[in-house]
């Protein structure tokens, strides 16, 4: 399937959406920054006693709008509720959504960034999540224009139990799964990649290898395909992310 350009989204109107919604849902709204006009900003919400700490991302890559849409879907149909303290950063990319591209305003790869730290997105990004305990799970939500079907990565160094197998059995229902033996020159094995060799020696890091090395044990990053309709895209990931919180509360 070739690859076609995402149509831009607002992420000031988005903003302003998920600041709403997440003030409905009892989400304290937390700015961290600023860029091209639109706030950085995450949605926290905790409630007393033990609970699991979840966190949740998307809108790193401006060409990939389901994410953000997914999680603004979840907020508005109460699914963080108090079963878990609740950490999301929805809109990590405001200048390629605006631009409809995957890179920030300044060619950057921001999902790439996590290591060296040259943009200011991901600067404020990681000074915000420096001031956050540690997290039980962690949940990157992500799009490809290239795959076939859904897909995973995990990251599991304490080998925690796994929620890979049931996110993809619950998502066979919702959409095709990529059973390509190598994705992005990755081996992989019913749409779930587990890398062999330790991430934390590749040279530059997505969140999800920084988010590994210094906040949680056990991450997940979830792609979508792009090249199918958006409100699959958008059942899909809901379905993934449901399963993952149904198994961790």
């Amino acid at each position: 399937m070739s690859a076609v350009k995402a149509a831009p989204l607002d992420p000031s109107a988005l903003a302003e959406r998920f600041a709403q919604a997440g003030r409905a849902a009892g989400f304290r709204v937390e700015p961290y920054g600023e860029i091209d006009g639109c706030p950085l900003f995450a949605l926290t919400r905790r409630t007393p006693g033990p609970r699991p700490r979840i966190y949740l991302s998307a809108g790193i890559h401006g060409d990939e709008p389901a994410p953000p849409l997914t999680l603004l879907a979840m907020i508005e149909a109460g699914v963080f509720d108090t079963r878990a303290n609740w950490f999301l950063c929805p809109l990590l990319n405001p200048a390629g959504l605006a631009r409809g591209i995957r890179e920030n305003a300044d060619g950057l790869d921001l999902n790439r960034d996590y290591k060296d730290l040259q943009s200011p997105e991901i600067q404020a990004h990681v000074r915000w999540l420096q001031r956050q305990p540690n997290f039980t799970l962690s949940l990157s939500v992500h799009e490809d224009w290239e795959s076939t079907g859904y897909y995973l990565y995990e990251l599991n160094p304490d080998q925690r139990p796994t929620l890979a197998e049931p996110m993809i059995e619950a998502v066979t229902a919702v959409c095709p799964i990529d059973h390509s033996p190598f994705i992005d020159g990755r081996e992989s094995r019913g749409g779930i990649l587990r890398p062999v060799s330790d991430p934390l020696l590749r040279e530059r890091w997505p969140e999800s290898i920084y988010l590994r090395a210094h906040h949680t044990t056990l991450t997940y990053t979830i792609e979508s395909p792009s090249a199918f309709p958006l409100a699959q895209r958008i059942a899909a990931h809901r379905t993934a992310l449901e399963t993952a919180i149904r198994l961790t509360v």
